[in-house]
This record gives structure tokens, C-alpha cells and sequence, in this order.
């Protein structure tokens, strides 16, 4: 792995994408998104993450973020490690998934490909962890982020997307609450 990829300042400021395996639309039904929300919610309350910025889109994530506990690369690892499991078990459940046996077939194929998966494979290994140092970057990754959604088509304005933080920025915490940047709005 690249140097540029990797967390090396334990106390930085990081903007992080990752996808499900071979960027499969996962995230489509409102059951999920509430997974991806709630282990959100568990890390910042449990597990020390500041949140500064985020989208759900169908195949992948993006946040900006920061870990209390200096631990950024734990920190990932278990709210990937927890949601791969629930997502999956929500699927499994679900009666209204059309999807299930292809999704649960994909998980599988991927995991029998990777010696340390024991069964599934939901994300992709790789974070792309990228320290923000300036305010000018931070700027330029948020509009990243609150764009993404508007570049896919999902909708025109950026705080159209229900998941995504460009709704805290006008006051809405409906989704998701995030913490306060001190000079970004």
C-alpha cells in the first residue's frame, strides 16, 4: 500500500472512501441506510469519532472524520467490520430484498477469494485515507462529498439527499448528527 494511503498522524483529520465489493448497489432500501446511520451514531457515542462530513451512496461512503481515542484505522476497521455483518444479516432477513440469493452468492464469492474472510466479504479492504491539512482542503473534500450525490443524478441540490451531511450545514440533523468544525459552514 501506498504511503500517500495509510493513517500516519493518529490525531489528523482524515477524508476516507470506501465500497462494497465490485461497488454493488447495496445501499437502496431505507433498512440499510438506518445500519450505516446507527453505526454511526454507536461510534461517535462508544468508540471516540468526531464527523464532520458524510454520504451514503449506494455502493460506497465517504466521511471526514477524526478519532478521539487515536486510533483512525481501528476505528474504520470496526464500523466496517460491524456494518459488513448487520447489512448482510439484514439482507438475509429481509422478505422485501428481490436481490438476496444474488447479494448473499456476490459476499460469498468475494470472501472464498480472500484467505482471511471466514465467510462474506462486504467492503473493499482499501480506505484511501487522505490527512486534511488545510481549511482550503477540507472545504474542497466536503463540497466533494455533498457533490457526489448531485454528480450521480440523485438529485439537483445537495442538501436534496437525505444522506448525506450537506443537511447538518443548513441546520437539518434529521439523519445523522455531526460535530462542529469550528470555522467551516
Amino acid at each position: 500500500m501506498s504511503r500517500n494511503y495509510k493513517f500516519h498522524n493518529k490525531v489528523g483529520l482524515y477524508f476516507v472512501s470506501f465500497a462494497t465489493i465490485n461497488w454493488i448497489d447495496v445501499f437502496t432500501r431505507q433498512v440499510y441506510f438506518d445500519v450505516l446511520a446507527e453505526s454511526v451514531t454507536y461510534c461517535r457515542q462508544e468508540k471516540g469519532m468526531e464527523l464532520y462530513a458524510y454520504c451514503f451512496m449506494p455502493s460506497h461512503i465517504h466521511f471526514i472524520f477524526r478519532s478521539a481515542n487515536e486510533q483512525p484505522s481501528e476505528l474504520l476497521r470496526d464500523f466496517k467490520r460491524h456494518t459488513s455483518k448487520k447489512v448482510i444479516e439484514t439482507i438475509e432477513n429481509n422478505p422485501q430484498e428481490s436481490r438476496k440469493e444474488w447479494l448473499l452468492w456476490m459476499f460469498e464469492r468475494a470472501g472464498k477469494k480472500n484467505a482471511t474472510t471466514s465467510k462474506y466479504q462486504f467492503w473493499q479492504h482499501h480506505n484511501k485515507p487522505i490527512e486534511l491539512w488545510s481549511e482550503k482542503v477540507i472545504r474542497q473534500k466536503i463540497d466533494y462529498i455533498h457533490n457526489n450525490p448531485v454528480e450521480s443524478g440523485f438529485v439537483t441540490n445537495v442538501v436534496d439527499y437525505k444522506y448525506s451531511s450537506a443537511r447538518n450545514f443548513q441546520g437539518n440533523h434529521t439523519v445523522l448528527r455531526i460535530d462542529e468544525t469550528g470555522f467551516l459552514g
